[in-house]
């Protein structure tokens, strides 16, 4: 469905300027932004993809990965088409490096995307499989229908979107769950394709201030975003900018697309990445797409004691209550 944008500027020459993700856009008639989702015609913005599904599914909200809030709960998750990365090992390559044509979609309207959520029995929505901000509109008005019906909501984001667009839906989003892929704009451009990463650090310390919880990924590339310097650099920018209690989920690669000719991250690098975010004074450092591993659960940050264990996204055992370690007594930070 086409739906006026809700974010940008009219310009000379009918020419528009998008002011949805910090790519900012300058359109002219007839064209399509970078991300190809936004097509400005005659002179108006116009989204492509309002209410727009191409993927949806019951998820735990491990699989986000989200860890510390309602550990174990089961969200509504969908996505549409697109993105404004176009990541070369994108794991979701099929739709989010569509680029116009046949979209192979089915529309939900945002009343009937909380009937679902409420008939399935699900905590809240979670926009995931491709970049949440380039369906703004859509996630704006969902996600205040949400609101309306105590539902939370969830975005699964690289982070890119506007300080407007963030203020916006800001009142309407609860947990912001942000890849912070690198440390370094050579590394951003070869993975994210563009020159400054600073504003998504920027965009994830303002959610936070909003009071969303927030939650990190890095997926650690061979080649790519695995040396000390850039792992250590975000590390610290966690501890220093969203505070020591932010998970950091170091996930391992697994080849896709154009990276097919990397090998799957090894273990062992991700050790070293894990030892790095607690010799930065990060709590709770969590390694993910790696079975079993016992740094999959959560321990207290305070004693050590085993609180949540973990195989892949189901949860085996939670010893939380009243957000409390049983051992120790001390506050765990996030809603269990």
């Amino acid at each position: 469905m086409k739906k006026e944008a809700v974010l940008y500027e009219k310009l000379e020459d009918k020419k528009v300027r998008c002011n949805t993700c910090q790519r900012r856009c300058v359109i002219h008639e007839g064209k399509s932004g970078w991300c190809m989702t936004r097509v400005n015609q005659g002179g108006t913005l116009f989204s492509l993809i309002y209410g727009e599904v191409s993927s949806i599914s019951i998820n735990p909200i491990e699989k986000k990965p989200v860890f510390h809030f309602y550990p174990g709960s089961k969200w509504l998750s969908l996505g549409s088409l697109g993105c404004n990365f176009r990541c070369p090992g994108c794991q979701n390559w099929d739709i989010a490096h569509w680029k116009h044509g046949e979209m192979y979609t089915e529309y939900l309207s945002p009343e009937e995307l909380v009937t679902q959520v409420k008939d399935r029995g699900c905590t809240g929505i979670s926009w995931t499989f491709n970049e949440p901000a380039i369906w703004f509109e859509y996630t704006l008005d969902a996600a205040k229908l949400a609101r309306e019906h105590d539902l939370y909501t969830n975005y699964v984001t690289n982070g890119f979107i506007t300080e407007e667009a963030l203020d916006m839906i800001a009142p309407f989003l609860d947990v912001y769950r942000v890849d912070i892929k690198a440390f370094d704009e050579k590394t951003y451009m070869r993975t994210g394709h563009i020159k400054q990463f600073r504003g998504i650090l920027d965009i994830a310390k303002k959610a936070k201030e909003y009071g969303m919880h927030v939650e990190v990924v890095t997926n650690v590339t061979p080649g790519f975003n695995d040396n000390e310097t850039e792992l250590r650099g975000i590390a610290s920018w966690i501890k220093n900018s969203l505070g020591a209690e932010t998970p950091w989920h170091l996930t391992r690669f697994y080849p896709q697309l154009e990276l097919s000719h990397l090998s799957p991250t090894p273990v062992a690098v991700l050790e070293k990445a894990w030892g790095i975010g607690k010799e930065e004074g990060l709590w709770y450092v969590y390694l993910g797409n790696v079975p079993g591993h016992k740094l999959e659960n959560t321990y207290c940050h305070k004693c050590g004691e085993l609180l949540i264990e973990r195989y892949v996204f189901e949860i085996m055992k939670n010893k939380i209550k009243d957000n409390k370690c049983p051992e120790c007594g001390a506050l765990i930070p996030g809603r269990f």
